[in-house]
């Protein structure tokens, strides 16, 4: 493993990369940390691939205020143009927003082959993330995150829609609070959008069954980077 850094205006941006191999740019939840793809990065380091988790900002040893989706998106864009080209991105929730934010800008498309939404789509119901989260006692400090990313839903929606690159779903299972109603309203919207459930898995699907996560990501990055015309 080794530590790598990317600089930002005002920001400075922690993350590890291991392995060898296309890079699968690794996304985390919003309140986690880049060492919640630990066990997610030693399962897909031997399956061939290099792997990159970074801190977002505001978040573990990053530096910098979480306050915008959009200063996340554009950290999301330099991680990816960082590397060289096919990029597969995995984003768990804050990560998959800000990765579907990010997919907006050309240079970012450019460099992907595919992207992996864990748990996530553009627009969940505001009231139900709320509840959700000042259930667990994770509204309150990151508040003013949480109503911008929720005022953009349409916007992210939007955005979706129009990304012109494989994309998977990964599901939690009964525990998880994405609804079927949400799966479907992106499949509908997106119709490169394929669906997988871990049963197993709440919404933090990397903490609670990293091997399943690595070998989804891995079958279906595979296939993605082989039918891929991406320029390296």
């Amino acid at each position: 493993m080794t530590d790598v850094t990317l600089a930002r205006t005002g920001t400075t941006l922690r993350g590890t990369a291991s392995g060898t191999g296309p890079t699968v740019l690794l996304l985390h939840a919003g309140g986690e940390r880049r060492g919640v793809w630990t066990p997610v990065a030693a399962a897909l380091t031997p399956r061939g691939f290099r792997t990159v988790a970074f801190d977002l900002r505001g978040h573990g040893d990053s530096s910098g205020r979480a306050t915008t989706l959009r200063a996340i998106a554009e950290d999301v864009t330099a991680m990816i143009c960082r590397e060289p080209a096919p990029v597969v991105v995995v984003g768990a929730s804050l990560g998959g927003l800000a990765a579907i934010a990010s997919l907006a800008d050309p240079r970012a498309a450019r460099h992907v082959a595919g992207l992996v939404l864990v748990d996530v789509v553009p627009d969940p119901d505001p009231d139900r993330v709320r509840a959700w989260l000042d259930d667990r006692g994770l509204l309150h400090n990151q508040a003013e995150l949480v109503e911008d990313i929720l005022e953009r839903g349409p916007e992210l929606l939007e955005t979706a829609t129009k990304i012109e690159l494989p994309i998977l779903l990964v599901r939690g299972g009964p525990r998880s609070p994405l609804t079927d109603s949400e799966a479907e309203r992106l499949r509908a919207a997106n119709p490169a959008v394929t669906v997988s459930r871990v049963p197993a898995a709440g919404h933090l699907v990397a903490r609670d069954a990293p091997d399943e996560l690595a070998r989804i990501v891995a079958d279906h990055a595979s296939t993605w980077l082989a039918t891929d015309t991406t320029a390296p």
